[in-house]
Order: structure tokens, then C-alpha cells, then sequence
């Protein structure tokens, strides 16, 4: 099972402050020990969304680019980390200890099951199946080159 882990923002967060030395080394750890136990697949912060925008698409095809800052920082995520584990309790677990760890940034952890490719039925043909698995391949080929 597939979990994102979202870390909503605060109005620290959402106004530029840096998260602590404690808490990037707190939060370095656990994220550490997810790697090496091979839950974690992915994890970033984001920066505060006045360094962001919206994309919207009307009905119509009329399209519109938003600039941040957004309003409403309690439906903001400061960052995010992509688990996966056996369980729904063993990603409360991690859960707790991501919080734990985030050292006050963060007071809301969400955590969403991504789908399967069970999830989506006899719509998800084979074909679609091996054009995602390529896809996704190549997208971890550009991740690895990004980091390097």
C-alpha cells in the first residue's frame, strides 16, 4: 500500500520561515530509517506558496494562471513524503513519527491511500499498464539525473 503524507502548512511555514536545525535533523532521521527500510519512495518541502500558482480550466477551455499567495494556509501543504508499507497502521506509525520528529512545523499529518492499478478496473487495459510502467520508469531515470 501506497501512502502520501501531507504536511500542511502553517502560517510559519507558509510565511518563509525555516524549519530548525533540530527539526531537519530530526526529520532527516526518520526519514533516513523509512530509506533504509525501503518505505520511503519520495519526500519534499515545498516553499510557501507565494512562490507558487494555480493552473485553472474552465468548462469552456478557458485557461487562467493564479499567482500565490494563497489565503487559506490550513488547505496549504508545506511538504510531502511518499510511503510504502504493509498497512494502514504501519503508515499511522510512521505517521506519528514524521509529526514527532517535524518538531512543532507541522500540527496536521494527512494521509492519503494512492490507487492501485487494481483500483481502476478492466478501464486500466493492459496496454495502458505497460505504457505507465514505461513512463514511470523513465520519470525515475529523470529523477536520478536531477539529483546528480
Amino acid at each position: 500500500m501506497r501512502y502520501l503524507m501531507i504536511f500542511q502548512a502553517t502560517d510559519t511555514s507558509e510565511g518563509g520561515e525555516l524549519a530548525s536545525e533540530r527539526s531537519l535533523t530530526e526529520m532527516g532521521l526518520v526519514m533516513a530509517e523509512m530509506a533504509e527500510k525501503g518505505v520511503l519512495l519520495a519526500g519534499e518541502g515545498l516553499l510557501p506558496s507565494s512562490q507558487g500558482f494555480r493552473m485553472q480550466l474552465d468548462g469552456g477551455g478557458k485557461r487562467r494562471v493564479v499567482d500565490g499567495p494563497f489565503a487559506e494556509t490550513k488547505e496549504l501543504i508545506a511538504g510531502f513524503c511518499l510511503i510504502e508499507v504493509a498497512s494502514r497502521e504501519e503508515a499511522v506509525e510512521w505517521g506519528w513519527r514524521c509529526l514527532a520528529a517535524d518538531d512543532g512545523n507541522t500540527g496536521t499529518l494527512e494521509l492519503r491511500q494512492v490507487a492501485a492499478p487494481e483500483d481502476f478496473g478492466d478501464e486500466f487495459t493492459p496496454e495502458a499498464r505497460a505504457r505507465e510502467a514505461t513512463t514511470f520508469l523513465k520519470a525515475a531515470e529523470n529523477l536520478q539525473k536531477s539529483n546528480t
